[in-house]
Parts: C-alpha cells; sequence; structure tokens
C-alpha cells in the first residue's frame, strides 16, 4: 500500500536541452520544489546521450543551441521515445512555431513566458 502511494508522488522527471545558464537557472527555480526532477543539458549531443539512460515525461527544448536547432531534433525524440512530450521554447517566433508543432512538439512557449505558463504546460502534458 505504502509502494503505490509512493509511486503517486513520485517527481515528474524534466529534462531541459537549454545552453544559455541563466534560462537554465531560470527554468530550474521556476520548476523547483515542484514535484519535478530537473536535469539540464547544453547541446543536442549530450541531450541524445542523456535519454538513451533516461526518459523523462518532458523535454523543454530550446531551438538555437551550439550543435543544431531544437526544431530538428524534435523528431528524433518522437521517433525513438514516443512517450516523451515536448514543450519547445524560442525567442522566435511565426514560423518556428508552426514548424516544431508540425515536427511533433506537444507545446510551444515563446519567451519570454511566465512561470504560469510553464507550469500549465507541463501539467497538460504529464497528469
Amino acid at each position: 500500500m505504502k509502494q503505490a502511494t509512493l509511486q503517486n508522488t513520485k517527481a515528474k522527471k524534466v529534462l531541459i536541452i537549454e545552453d544559455e545558464g541563466d534560462m537554465c537557472l531560470l527554468l530550474n527555480i521556476m520548476l523547483n520544489g515542484k514535484e519535478m526532477e530537473v536535469e539540464h543539458v547544453k547541446n543536442l549531443s549530450a541531450a541524445e546521450e542523456y535519454l538513451q539512460q533516461e526518459q523523462p515525461a518532458v523535454v523543454i527544448l530550446d531551438n538555437k543551441l551550439p550543435d543544431g536547432f531544437g526544431i530538428d531534433f524534435i523528431s528524433f525524440i518522437k521517433k525513438n521515445y514516443p512517450a516523451i512530450k515536448i514543450i519547445m521554447i524560442s525567442g522566435f517566433d511565426g514560423s518556428a512555431k508552426d514548424v516544431a508543432i508540425e515536427n511533433g512538439a506537444d507545446i510551444f512557449l515563446e519567451k519570454p513566458f511566465t512561470k504560469d505558463q510553464l507550469f500549465q504546460s507541463i501539467n497538460e502534458l504529464v497528469h
């Protein structure tokens, strides 16, 4: 009985793929203490390595990264890890949003976004 209770309160695992230190710190602060286990990597190759070991419930994915575009990484995640939900974050609006959603992103958040928008997005994806 206790084990079932522990499983229900288990932290949601969230992977942040973002190369800007300030944004990583901000996202960590926003998610801290919200029953979420947060990890972060700074590029797509590190994300690929991480995903081979761990499968988070949600990936928060920036678009402009040192080794490529997050928008191109969405299809890789969806093909290899279809259960993972993706929140694309980007400072670019318009076409980036359309392409992200077409490629399989579950939600697109344009920077800057609020703490409430981030929580609402994660809660929508992980019930």
